[in-house]
């Protein structure tokens, strides 16, 4: 079964708020926290970054653009 991208968000961002070492892991080698947590391989062309927000701060990530892409942004860049 397939999980949706906003279900396996949901589940990275509980496993950082209560695993520590997953938190720093997802910090200093993302695609190798997501392999060990999740079983996702991420391709070496597909960047990932993570940022932690603060009390006072916000993060706003703006997703590119649907039409100017060559992947299916519901899916992610990572699936096929």
């Amino acid at each position: 079964m397939m999980v949706s991208e906003r279900t396996l968000h949901e589940d990275i961002i509980e496993k950082a708020w209560t695993d520590e070492h997953f938190r720093q892991q997802l910090h200093s080698n993302p695609k190798q926290a997501l392999r060990d947590a999740f079983g996702i391989d991420i391709p070496e062309q597909v960047k990932i970054r993570t940022v932690e927000e603060q009390q006072n701060d916000y993060v706003l990530v703006i997703p590119p653009n649907p039409s100017k892409v060559n992947y299916d942004v519901n899916c992610g860049p990572w699936r096929t």
